[in-house]
């Protein structure tokens, strides 16, 4: 294989302001402290993660022909990443959001979907994007164009020439099922979040949960619990949480989608699933503790000297789930 990852889907253009405490009256004016710009999104922000943290990587979605696009493009390739998989949607914006991170962390946003929803992977480039040692599909849900049959077949695809197949989703309710179980019999890990996983399913018990999308095909379920955690769970019977590391939260941007390349560096450097997760969850960590995704993480030595150094919480959620 070419790269050691290909993550395909959502790139986003984020611009970015900390403390907003709430947004001004008609034409007024708030100062805030810091302003920032990335590149994210479920496929971005693993794509540079993955990089920053030794992957060859190769980026696979689409730009629209603007200023963001433009930026955007010269970030990733800034990282070493190869963005020949990257296209640029003709009429159609770069996929951007404002977020107005609050002193907590937490990020209300406003999104132009643009690109994200617009390019298609032909079946002749199936061997091209898939050219990897895992595949990472990252935002079912926000790609119009190839959610569904086209993102099954892809997937598919990624199976047979022996990717590992990871999953993530951008689902707000179970309207958007159809298009992650088109994916989900092709899914080796299959990692929303628990308000995703809540949303797909209907269903609030963890186990209930994992069941549910293990019945519709996905192999193993990791699900993100943000200050609670993650909780793992295979097909074949192995089940295990892990507690969240114990920060100073800056901005909670991007830090599902960096525990997605954490753990496929944790796979693709011989880590065992558990310590995978755990270094999933230092990747996650250190992303919390900048502005704007990826903003935490330097390199692999950063993340594993944070995960085998810096203390963990306790959770009540956790101690029931394994």
């Amino acid at each position: 294989m070419r790269h050691d990852y290909s993550a395909m889907g959502f790139y986003t253009f984020d611009c970015l302001g900390w403390p907003v405490s709430a947004i001004p009256p008609g034409g007024g004016t708030f100062l805030i402290d810091e302003i920032a710009m990335a590149v994210s999104g479920a496929a971005g922000t693993a794509a540079i993660a993955g990089a920053k943290m030794g992957l060859k990587t190769l980026a696979v979605g689409g730009v629209g022909e603007d200023l963001m696009g433009a930026w955007a493009l010269e970030q990733i390739a800034s990282y070493g990443i190869d963005i020949s998989g990257l296209q640029h949607c003709p009429g159609v914006p770069t996929s951007s959001s404002i977020v107005l991170t609050r002193a907590d962390g937490s990020r209300p946003a406003l999104h132009l979907k643009g690109a994200t929803g617009a390019f298609i992977v032909d079946r002749p480039m199936f061997d091209s994007v898939t050219d990897a040692r895992v595949f990472h599909l990252g935002g079912v849900g926000l790609m119009d164009a190839m959610d569904g049959e086209r993102n099954a077949a892809l997937m598919r695809h990624a199976k047979e020439r022996g990717c590992i197949t990871t999953v993530d989703v951008f689902a707000g309710s179970q309207d958007d099922l159809p298009d992650v179980e088109a994916v989900l019999p092709y899914t080796d890990y299959f990692i929303p979040s628990i308000e995703e996983a809540e949303a797909l399913s209907g269903i609030s018990d963890l186990r209930g949960m994992v069941k549910f999308f293990h019945d519709r095909g996905a192999a193993c379920c990791v699900i993100t619990l943000g200050e609670h955690g993650a909780y793992y769970h295979h097909r074949d019977g192995t089940a295990f949480s892990v507690p969240a590391f114990d920060i100073d939260v800056k901005c909670t941007c991007g830090c599902g989608d960096v525990f997605n390349a954490g753990f496929a560096v944790g796979l693709l450097n011989g880590l065992d699933a558990r310590d995978s997760v755990r270094l999933a969850q230092a990747s996650s960590a250190l992303n919390a503790t900048g502005l704007g995704s990826q903003a935490g993480i330097q390199d692999l030595a950063q993340v594993r000297q944070f995960m085998n150094s810096n203390p963990t919480r306790a959770s009540e959620r956790l101690a029931g789930a394994g």
